[in-house]
C-alpha cells in the first residue's frame, strides 16, 4: 500500500481510525423529510441523464423477475414485486448518492461520475449488505408466493378485472391482503432498520457492515416516528411508480436516491475528520491488464 500511496501511512491510519468512530446522531421532524425529498428532487433535475443508464434496467428487471417466477402468471406477484423494491433499493442507489455527494461538495457530476463508487474503499462492504437485502427481497417474493397458494391455491390468475374481483371480493382475497400486507410490513421494517442510512454512511465514512448497520438502528432507535413516515413515503412512491408496468421507477428511484443521501446528512452529524485517500501514483498500464484495471479498487488493500 505504500507504494501505491506516498506520503506518511501512520497520519493516514490514524484518520481512517478516527473516521470509524461511531457517528453522532440528530434528531429529526417530518420537515427534515419534505427538504430531503426537495433537495433529491434538486438533484435529480440537475443530473436527470442518469435515469436511463441506471433506471431503466431496474424496472426492466422487475420485469423480468415478474414474468419468470415460477413460470406462469405474473399477477400475484406484481404488488410483491412492488413493494419489494423498498428492500434492494437502497442498494440498487449507489451511484445516486455518489451524485449527491459529489454536486454536495461542488464537484463536477454527470452520470458518467455514479460509476466511480465502485472505487469507493468500503465498495466491498457496499456489496456484502446490497448482497443480504437481495437475499430478504427472494425471501420476500417466496413468502408471498406461498401466501397467495395457501389462499387461492395452484390455480392460475385470470386476467388482471378478474383477480382483482377475486381479490377484493372474497373472504381468501382480504385474508390474502391482511396477511400479506402485515408480513411485507415486518419484512419492511428489517430492510428500513438496517439500510435507511448504511449505504451513504458507507460512501462517505468508509465504514464497514457492521458500523454501518448499527449506526442505521441507532438512527431509528433516535427517530422512530419521522423513519416510520419516511419508511411509508419510500413505500408509496414506489408502488405508484410501479403502476405503470414498472417504468415510474425511472423517476421514482432517483428521486429516492438522491433524497437518502439528504436524508442522512440530516440524520447523522458530519465527520469532523473526514477520511482522506491519499492521491495515487499514475501507474501506466498494458492492454493486458484489462479489465482487471477497471477495479482498482481490488488492488487498494
Amino acid at each position: 500500500m505504500a507504494s501505491l500511496y506516498p506520503g506518511n501511512v501512520s497520519q493516514f491510519a490514524q484518520r481512517t481510525a478516527d473516521a470509524q468512530t461511531a457517528p453522532a446522531i440528530r434528531t429529526i421532524t417530518s420537515a427534515d423529510l419534505t427538504d430531503a425529498l426537495r433537495l433529491g428532487w434538486e438533484d435529480f433535475k440537475a443530473v436527470p441523464s442518469h435515469a436511463i443508464m441506471l433506471c431503466i434496467i431496474y424496472p426492466l428487471l422487475g420485469l423480468v423477475l415478474a414474468r419468470t417466477v415460477l413460470g406462469y402468471s405474473i399477477l400475484p406477484l406484481l404488488f410483491p414485486l412492488a413493494a419489494g423494491f423498498a428492500l434492494i433499493g437502497p442498494f440498487a442507489a449507489l451511484g445516486l448518492y455518489e451524485l449527491s455527494r459529489r454536486r454536495e461538495l461542488g464537484e463536477e457530476a454527470s452520470a458518467w461520475h455514479a460509476v466511480d463508487v465502485l472505487r469507493s474503499p468500503s465498495f466491498g462492504a457496499m456489496l456484502g449488505l446490497g448482497l443480504a437485502l437481495l437475499v430478504l427481497f427472494i425471501v420476500w417474493i417466496a413468502t408471498a408466493q406461498a401466501i397467495y397458494v395457501s389462499a387461492f391455491g395452484n390455480e392460475p390468475a385470470a386476467e388482471i378485472p378478474n383477480f382483482v374481483s377475486k381479490v377484493l371480493t372474497t373472504p381468501q382475497g382480504w385474508e390474502l391482503i391482511i396477511v400479506g400486507c402485515g408480513v411485507g410490513f415486518l419484512f419492511a421494517v428489517v430492510a428500513l432498520c438496517i439500510s435507511v442510512v448504511s449505504f451513504p454512511l458507507m460512501l462517505d465514512r468508509h465504514a464497514n457492515v457492521m458500523d454501518a448497520v448499527t449506526t442505521s438502528l441507532r438512527a431509528v432507535a433516535r427517530n422512530p416516528v419521522p423513519m416510520a413516515m419516511w419508511g411509508l413515503i419510500v413505500a408509496v412512491l414506489l408502488v405508484l411508480g410501479s403502476l405503470p408496468l414498472f417504468l415510474g421507477l425511472a423517476v421514482v428511484i432517483p428521486l429516492l436516491g438522491h433524497a437518502t443521501w439528504h436524508l442522512y446528512r440530516k440524520v447523522v452529524e458530519r465527520n469532523p475528520n473526514p477520511p482522506v485517500l491519499p492521491p495515487r501514483n499514475k501507474i501506466r498500464r498494458s492492454a493486458a491488464d484489462f479489465p482487471v484495471s477497471l477495479f482498482q479498487w481490488r488492488n487498494d488493500k
